[in-house]
């Protein structure tokens, strides 16, 4: 019988390819109807290998969900962008390759973020997501998220609504 590892750890320089081919297709499948073309096309883009390198050694914390040596999934946080939010912590972004989804390892990868963000000293979550993206209302709603708060975000020629859902 095999075993398959899975495990959640901090990224390295040498992650940078398969984070950058998770976030395309992760991004392209997440966002596809919902961002136009163009400007969704141009935010992927903008994250090629060279990008995801120098965020492995940037001020937020890139954690990577790794499947027998695949990297399945990706989670960005660090400290609270929104001031006026109480809550001290942010997962910035989260995403799996559509293939991985629905299996119970966004959970995990969730769970692992909010615990680094906890052991930090971090009280209170909050993560974002658009409005109309139904994935990621149902997964942070199934996580227990609330959502208190929502801002707009400009995508050039369209804006979009974000809701912010909070842990305590």
């Amino acid at each position: 019988m095999k075993t398959l590892s899975i495990d959640v750890r901090r990224a390295e320089p040498q992650d940078a390819r398969a984070i950058s081919e998770t976030h395309r297709m992760s991004w392209l499948h997440a966002y596809g109807g919902i961002i136009p073309h163009k400007p969704l096309i141009r935010m992927v883009d903008r994250r090629g290998e060279t990008w995801w390198r120098k965020a492995t050694r940037g001020p937020a914390t890139l954690l990577v969900l790794d499947v027998a040596g695949t990297i399945a999934g990706y989670a960005t946080l660090g400290l609270n962008r929104a001031r006026v939010l109480p809550q001290e912590g942010e997962i910035y972004e989260i995403y799996l390759r559509p293939e991985y989804q629905g299996l119970g390892l966004g959970r995990m990868l969730f769970g692992e973020g909010r615990r680094l963000l906890k052991s930090l000293g971090c009280e209170g979550l909050i993560c974002w997501c658009l409005e109309d993206s139904e994935m990621a209302d149902r997964f942070f709603r199934s996580a227990g998220g609330i959502d208190v708060a929502e801002g707009m975000e400009d995508f050039g020629e369209k804006e979009l609504k974000k809701i912010g859902f909070v842990w305590s």
